[in-house]
């Protein structure tokens, strides 16, 4: 059944980007061009996935990123630690983390974005996207995996 609304609201709509449950995301000012990043609505913050995290003086933190499931593509991030703060992980514990500002790419959008660091070593996406992160821009096709749409002349055909 279509859901139906009105004028108004059908112009926000038309305002906002839409994304899918996974996307690639970018880091520009880190450097990081793709990254894959799972959209989470029911999670408010995002977090990111790092190794070889070292605390600096003056409220600063070193790390890599890690860009690929196997580890073997890292890329290495000085940030200011904006705030701390304890976040409820999706097994149901709570933890202390730092958090770090930095501008994010999606779906072809530049946003600042606010993420937790933690070890997602387990988890299939080196990144969580959190409904903060999204709010006002973005609408999410839990349908579509990726805005990207593909590159004309690529599409592959059924072979007889």
């Amino acid at each position: 059944m279509p859901i139906l609304m009105g004028r108004e609201n059908w112009a926000r709509v038309k305002e906002k980007t839409i994304i899918g449950w996974s996307e690639y995301v970018g880091l520009p000012m880190w450097g990081v061009r793709r990254l894959k990043a799972k959209i989470d609505t029911g999670a408010r913050s995002s977090a990111l996935h790092v190794e070889n995290l070292v605390f600096l003086p003056g409220d600063e933190v070193e790390f890599d990123v890690v860009l690929n499931l196997s580890g073997t593509s890292k890329h290495r991030v000085t940030a200011p630690i904006t705030r701390w703060a304890r976040v409820l992980s999706s097994n149901g514990t709570g933890e202390r983390r730092p958090f770090v500002k930095t501008k994010m790419r999606l779906g072809g959008v530049l946003i600042p974005v606010e993420m937790s660091l933690v070890s997602r070593g387990e988890m299939r996406f080196r990144m969580l996207v959190g409904r903060t992160a999204l709010a006002s821009k973005f609408l999410v096709d839990a349908g579509r995996h990726s805005a990207r749409k593909p590159t004309p002349g690529k599409r592959k055909t059924k072979s007889k």
